[in-house]
């Protein structure tokens, strides 16, 4: 006679759906690190280097000009050449 009564699935009913959540996470995170970046850098967008905006930016940092002529002339690129809303303003 079978003592052992059926007690439903055990604890590894759980392990399917964890291996399904870790396959999709791994998926998703490796689409998202080497999939097209749509002119997006890892930490934010990514800028050419050979832009006016790039290459004044370059100039600043060379010391070929001050910083009320950068921001003089980076508001009028900025005017021509645009960039996105969340970018505009000095930074702190």
């Amino acid at each position: 006679m079978n003592t052992l009564a059926h007690a439903g699935p055990g604890p590894w009913v759980l392990f399917f759906p964890l291996v399904w959540a870790a396959v999709i996470v791994t998926a998703v995170t490796v689409l998202r690190r080497f999939g097209p970046r749509r002119r997006r850098g890892p930490w934010g967008p990514r800028v050419d280097e050979r832009s006016p905006i790039a290459l004044l930016g370059h100039r600043f940092a060379a010391g070929e000009i001050d910083e009320d002529e950068y921001w003089r002339r980076l508001t009028v690129l900025e005017e021509q050449f645009g960039r996105a809303s969340g970018e505009k303003g000095r930074r702190s």
